[in-house]
């Protein structure tokens, strides 16, 4: 395989999961009965370019289905963040009726319902039929397809050129990088702006973060990565910034390279951080694959001793980082009865892979789990806020990521 930005060679293994299904292809009871589909999850890193990809063995219209179970809207902690973003970003670029907004992987509409509700105009783009109905509903409009250079051809001649393109963790889904930022370029007008938010990939290696590798993240994104991908593209990356979301991201602001914005210190000074932590050094990568190793094997004890003492452990968060985790623990029913979750396109189906059965959060109180994993360890505030419950009874919480901890 060659690197999907630069084409060099990928020689470098970072990461080996193993073989797993699509993280975010949940089962019905019905599908129980057929064999999944199931591809190899390894990761490179280019020497060259320094951009860390996922081996090309799925094909995004096979992840990104119709049905597709994730509704952004589920987690009360992101949407105050897009509330958040909209009033700095409607601030900063001075946004308003004759503006045009266009959101890339819109979702639901999380996001883009606070433009609609301010009267600037925008759209959102989103392949996806189940999550495009939830947005049309809150009045926002969609285009159903996945973007690139001909989709943005497109829309430039219908004259929807926008002054803002946002990219919330969209980057790193797109298994051809180099289309997508050209299809921004077209679409983005003379002094527009982008904004795009995507985990950095500095805390996955530092923070042990192996469980949000899965087959719909292509790359794995540096800032100095993402400045060699905007530049093939006629794109600068002006200013950054660092956020807590998804356990640490990055938010880049990009322009037309020959646009009036100017560099910010605080670009020079993060690829200065990246350097120092090794993110340009082989043997920070070679170096994971040890350490994910012991998450699986501290994961798998502590499974096996609280089974051993009779005690019951729950898991809460069907997500897709919960089922990299479990599949390359091997962890199943045996060891892990149930996961409940708040989003209703999730209950009552089936993990993929372990094919642990999705319940409502409801059935926490009626089962009173000894312990309860925390899969999605990113809002894991958020979650033991609502599940302080499990004290009453002596429970406790667990998270496996960046280590096992077990705490009330």
């Amino acid at each position: 395989m060659n690197c999907r930005h630069c084409g060099v060679l990928l020689e470098h293994l970072f990461l080996d999961l193993g073989n797993m299904p699509p993280s975010n292809a949940y089962l019905s009871s019905a599908q129980l009965q057929v064999a999944e589909p199931v591809y190899p999850l390894r990761v490179y890193v280019c020497d060259h370019c320094w951009l860390v990809q996922a081996e090309d063995f799925s094909h995004c219209d096979e992840l990104f289905t119709s049905d597709y179970a994730y509704f952004s809207s589920v987690s009360e902690s992101w949407l105050k963040h897009a509330s958040d973003y909209y009033q700095m970003i409607s601030e900063r670029l001075m946004l308003d009726a004759d503006s045009m907004v266009v959101e890339i992987a819109s979702n639901d509409g999380y996001l883009l319902k606070n433009f609609v509700a301010a009267g600037i105009p925008c759209l959102g783009i989103e392949p996806t039929d189940s999550t495009a109905d939830a947005a049309e509903k809150l009045g926002v409009p969609v285009v159903r397809q996945f973007f690139g250079e001909v989709l943005a051809d497109e829309l430039c001649e219908a004259g929807k050129r926008a002054d803002l393109i946002i990219g919330n963790n969209v980057f790193a889904h797109v298994p051809d990088i180099n289309d997508f930022t050209r299809g921004m370029t077209r679409l983005l007008k003379p002094e527009g702006t982008i904004t795009l938010e995507f985990p950095h990939l500095k805390n996955l290696v530092e923070l042990n973060q192996f469980d949000t590798v899965y087959h719909e993240h292509y790359s794995y994104l540096s800032l100095y990565a993402v400045i060699s991908i905007l530049e093939s593209a006629g794109l600068k990356a002006y200013d950054v910034e660092q956020l807590p979301t998804h356990g640490g991201s990055l938010r880049v602001y990009a322009s037309h390279s020959d646009s009036s914005h100017s560099v910010t210190g605080v670009v020079s000074n993060l690829l200065d951080d990246e350097r120092k932590a090794g993110l340009q050094d082989m043997d920070t990568y070679r170096a994971m694959q040890p350490r994910v190793e012991k998450i699986r094997a501290d994961l798998l004890s502590f499974l096996q001793k609280q089974k051993v003492a009779g005690k019951l452990v729950a898991a809460y968060g069907a997500a897709a980082k919960g089922n990299t985790l479990l599949n390359f623990a091997g962890v199943t029913t045996k060891q892990l009865p149930f996961v409940c979750d708040a989003a209703p396109s999730k209950q009552g189906k089936f993990m993929p892979g372990s094919h642990i059965p999705i319940l409502h959060p409801d059935h926490i109180a009626e089962a009173r789990p000894d312990y309860l994993l925390i899969l999605p360890w990113n809002i894991r505030d958020e979650i033991t806020n609502h599940q302080r419950q499990i004290t009453a009874w002596g429970g406790r919480f667990v998270v496996a990521v960046p280590e096992l901890e077990i705490f009330a």
